[in-house]
């Protein structure tokens, strides 16, 4: 029988099944803590990017980027969950990190959507509610195979199932709820 890994070994997020801010500066130079942390805000950074570069003009029909965000939102939350070691902790971390991307994208939108307007939402808020709603979905159908992969001792392979079926879900929600307008991902 093997002898656990020592305290100090094994970083904090994954002692505690969450992420939690680190105890000192040195648990910032740990691979797994950048990893959860981008995997949180991924989506939200390249909808921020996006909302401020090249701003969407029409809340018609989804645009390329709407499926980007919504990915990296799926993906990032798959990411998070494939640091966890141990199924209830791989499934929090995924939709812990997908709810919380959701409501920066969301937040961003209205903060970087420049109009007011009564009575119609502003094709930036639009796309931000869309892409929110297709990643977390994505997150949602990333939890389980996070969960289901949990026990593997390879990140690689608990990432990439999680990682599929939540970009899959993403997609799929974002062509079933705003359609496309001839262009596609």
């Amino acid at each position: 029988m093997t002898d656990p890994p020592p305290h100090d070994a094994v970083p904090v997020s994954v002692r505690l099944g969450e992420v939690v801010p680190p105890e000192d500066p040195e648990d910032w130079t740990r691979p797994l803590t950048w990893v959860v942390a981008l995997g949180m805000l991924s989506g939200p950074l390249v909808a921020l990017g996006w909302f401020t570069i090249a701003p969407p003009l029409t809340a018609t029909g989804a645009v390329p980027a709407t499926y980007l965000v919504a990915g990296f939102l799926a993906g990032g939350a798959a990411a998070t969950g494939a640091t966890q070691l141990g199924v209830a902790r791989a499934w929090t971390a995924t939709l812990g990190a997908g709810l919380f991307g959701a409501l920066l994208i969301v937040v961003l939108g209205a903060v970087v959507a420049g109009e007011r307007q009564t009575g119609e939402v502003s094709p930036t808020l639009a796309h931000a509610l869309i892409a929110a709603l297709a990643g977390l979905a994505g997150a949602g159908a990333a939890a389980p195979a996070a969960a289901i992969m949990a026990r593997l001792p390879s990140r690689p392979a608990r990432f990439l199932p999680a990682l599929v079926s939540g970009l899959v879900a993403a997609v799929v929600t974002v062509r079933i709820v705003m359609g496309t307008t001839g262009a596609t991902p």
